[in-house]
């Protein structure tokens, strides 16, 4: 595997570090199997995307991309709560509604972003490589996001949303609003998915209404993934391992389409992911295995 393609992979892994976070905050935290982040993910890309071929600055596209993907989360607990429908079929709704919403924001399947400014342009003036620059940055943004989801977390409403996802009842009876914390939860869980999606449209320059299709398993494969590499009983060590199981799947997706032994090609992509998430899935098991031996 060539330097570019190495860099290029740890820039993926980056940016599909806040696709982790978002599905940890879902998957984990409030305990809600979420297929939303199907949706929302080309949703912030298209969001951003609209706006800067607009002649709209960047910045605020991509905090307009934020609030586009809080909403979405919205409706899916909106209607898993309130409604009463099955999380997963909620979820499920949503993904299929925001395919044709997302064709409605772009007006068309897809938008290129190579003649217009984002908010990695600036960089580009550096004198240095646009692969080490990029994913310096997007380490930057994600360092901040990551410290400020812990604090979230480890405070008294965070305490609560995570008392939540463990026991509902249990919360309920002690005066959490169980309500509020799953629409919140869930708000800030597709909004920290879809800034993924307006990072990754801005650094590959285009946005697809199918740039989607499988989010959800690659953020279950960094979750899965990296914490059973790093386990840990602390909110932080939970966050770090998502976003290093993030990386270590783009690597490994990588290494796989870039080893000329294995023959895989780039069509192969589908079946590599489903490899490693199977992979994943199993070494908890594992492990658990040999412990016991």
């Amino acid at each position: 595997m060539s330097l570019i393609a190495f860099l290029g992979a740890i820039e993926l892994g980056l940016i599909f570090g806040f696709v982790a976070l978002g599905v940890y905050l879902s998957f984990r935290v409030l305990d809600f199997p979420d297929l939303t982040v199907d949706g929302s993910f080309p949703l912030g890309a298209a969001v951003a995307a609209v706006w800067i071929v607009g002649g709209g600055n960047p910045w605020v596209g991509t905090a307009l991309a934020v609030v586009a993907g809080a909403m979405a989360g919205t409706v899916t607990a909106w209607m898993a709560v309130k409604l009463k429908i099955l999380n997963l079929l909620a979820s499920i709704l949503s993904m299929i509604a925001l395919y044709s919403i997302n064709l409605r924001v772009m007006g068309r399947p897809n938008i290129a972003l190579l003649t217009d400014d984002t908010i990695f342009t600036p960089l580009e003036s550096l004198p240095f490589s646009r692969y080490v620059v990029f994913p310096l940055a997007i380490l930057a943004g994600l360092a901040v996001v990551t410290l400020l989801l812990n604090r979230f977390l480890n405070s008294e409403v965070g305490l609560a949303m995570r008392a939540t996802g463990e026991n509902a009842r249990m919360a309920s009876g002690n005066g959490i609003n169980t309500s509020v914390m799953v629409l919140s939860g869930m708000a800030l869980s597709n909004a920290l998915v879809a800034l993924g999606g307006a990072l990754f449209a801005q650094s590959q320059g285009s946005a697809d209404v199918t740039m989607g299709v499988g989010t959800i398993v690659v953020g279950l494969a960094a979750v899965i993934g990296g914490q059973s590499l790093i386990p840990g009983r602390t909110i932080l060590m939970a966050t770090l391992a998502c976003i290093f199981g993030s990386i270590l799947y783009r690597l490994m997706v990588a290494v796989a389409l870039n080893a000329d032994f294995i023959g895989l090609k780039a069509q192969d992509l589908n079946l590599v992911t489903a490899l490693l998430v199977g992979f994943a899935l199993v070494l908890p098991r594992f492990k658990r295995k040999r412990r016991v031996a």
